[in-house]
């Protein structure tokens, strides 16, 4: 009966060409959307500024996205986001500057001719992405037997001390700072004349996304967000917390840390104090603008987020008092942010059919201010 079953099931969607077509609109408007942004970049309709703001709103997406797994889905509170990002944009920089840049100051000349750089920087990319990993999985594995306050001040020590370790290692520059990724770009646009940070950075920033998306609505996902809603209660059901917060963690810093090699790269010069608690404070903004647990509201958060620093640049240093005071004013008037924990479906039901839903997906469990189940 089983067999039958899912054998008919499979030909009401070969049958139904409506099926299939929601399943395709959303990945063929994504390359197409990606495609137009370039073309219009190459033929500068999209300028150098608006680039390098839809750049930067691609970092901020990836950056507040992956935070929100930690503190909006896990229920945790980390505050160093920002280290993670320095560990990545780091260590993609030496790799590309290694690799295929002549005149470095590392190893003076490049391992590999600039024409291959076109293949090689998406993976010094995510070389860096796996190194902020790396760092991530050495802090989780003491900082996991606390929570709370006790959690958020390790992670912020975390980032107090990747940012001062780089300070004092002269090979990649210390206090001075590291350039020259920005010919590595340049390299790559004499092969094939686009706009590569700009194509990188929303290719990332859409599998970030999509990464995500399909991590929380997995039955591992699941797991992560019941340690939110009760720790306790998740391990009596079998849960293996530790595991769900390692996975939660790590991936988070992955995801960081290629933020941090985009960030690097689009700027071509970075140093320590870019990194410092400040570029962590701006995460923790973004994902509680947008609302913990939201995917949706991330995205919304990190575009709203880069528009007002953008409009704040004549205000200098006042800036950095006012993005302080948006973090409390969003936690004392407005705690759940845009979003809350819903997404835009819940607003739009419409976009439901864009995403088809999975059978075998576990449904989730909302929970009352009670404390039971709803």
């Amino acid at each position: 009966m089983t067999f039958i079953k899912n054998f008919n099931s499979m030909m009401d969607r070969r049958l139904n060409p409506s099926v299939r077509a929601q399943k395709l609109f959303m990945p063929v408007s994504t390359i197409v959307m990606i495609l137009l942004i370039t073309v219009l970049a190459h033929f500068e309709i999209i300028n150098n500024y608006f680039q390098t703001i839809i750049v930067t709103i691609c970092i901020n997406i990836i950056m507040s996205a992956s935070l929100n797994i930690v503190n909006g889905y896990m229920g945790e509170f980390s505050c160093g986001h920002g280290g993670f990002m320095a560990t990545g944009a780091y260590v993609s920089s030496v790799i590309s500057l290694i690799l295929f840049k002549d005149g470095n100051s590392i190893t003076g000349s490049a391992l590999l001719p600039e024409s291959l750089s076109i293949l090689g920087f998406p993976l010094s990319i995510i070389a860096g992405g796996l190194g902020a990993m790396l760092v991530s999985l050495i802090v989780a594995i003491p900082s996991f037997k606390t929570r709370d306050d006790y959690l958020a001040i390790i992670t912020v020590a975390a980032n107090f001390i990747v940012t001062t370790a780089i300070n004092n290692i002269p090979a990649v520059g210390a206090s001075r700072g590291l350039m020259g990724m920005k010919s590595v770009m340049s390299s790559m646009a004499d092969v094939v004349d686009v706009p590569w940070i700009l194509v990188w950075g929303l290719v990332f920033a859409v599998l970030s996304i999509l990464s995500i998306y399909y991590l929380m609505n997995s039955t591992l996902g699941k797991g992560i967000s019941a340690v939110r809603y009760d720790e306790i209660s998740a391990e009596i059901m079998s849960v293996d917390t530790n595991r769900m917060k390692l996975i939660a963690f790590t991936f988070s810093s992955f995801l960081a840390g290629i933020a941090g090699g985009l960030f690097a790269h689009l700027l071509g010069f970075i140093n320590p104090s870019s990194f410092g608690i400040m570029k962590s404070t701006e995460s923790l903004v973004m994902v509680y603008l947008g609302g913990m647990g939201s995917l949706s509201g991330s995205v919304l958060s990190a575009v709203i987020f880069t528009i007002l620093l953008e409009l704040l640049r004549p205000a200098q240093i006042w800036k950095w008092v006012i993005i302080p005071l948006i973090l409390i004013l969003i936690m004392e008037f407005h705690p759940e942010g845009i979003m809350g924990s819903k997404e835009l479906t819940h607003f739009f039901p419409f976009l439901k059919k864009l995403f088809p839903a999975n059978k075998n997906q576990i449904k989730p469990v909302e929970f009352s201010a009670k404390g039971g189940a709803a």
